[in-house]
């Protein structure tokens, strides 16, 4: 007999959709705070960016790529119990990488400016190109 959980379709839609929109929510704090930001310059906009407010949509993000890489595992026929076990580690190792590498921009921003952003320093110059 079919159970609605084998294989998890619901859940790797319901994942996928949870990951877009709280993606969709996180770009849109970001712009509206860096603008903010950058009319003001205050530091305390820039606290606000490594804050509640912009951790909330962060994982939204975090949860529905987990779900949905263990949904997506699923689909493959591994088990329940190594998707998850293999995705949970992954997702929470790559989204503390990622929130660690946004932090260290934010330090950056605030201490130097826009100007003093090291791109190279954040390995991030040669994914962004720049202008001379």
């Amino acid at each position: 007999m079919y159970e609605i959980s084998d294989p998890p379709y619901v859940i790797l839609v319901v994942g996928l959709f949870a990951g877009i929109t709280s993606c969709t929510a996180f770009i849109t704090t970001l712009k509206q705070l860096l603008k903010e930001w950058s009319s003001s310059r205050s530091t305390r906009v820039l606290a606000n960016l490594r804050g509640f407010q912009l951790l909330l949509p962060y994982s939204g993000i975090t949860v529905g790529i987990c779900l949905f890489l263990a949904s997506c595992l699923q689909v493959f026929t591994f088990s329940a119990m190594f998707s998850y076990s293999f995705s949970i580690p992954l997702t929470v190792l790559m989204a503390g990488l990622v929130w660690y590498q946004l932090t260290r921009l934010l330090i950056q921003l605030e201490q130097k400016g826009t100007k003093g952003i090291d791109l190279d320093d954040l390995s991030l110059g040669k994914m962004i190109p720049q202008k001379d």
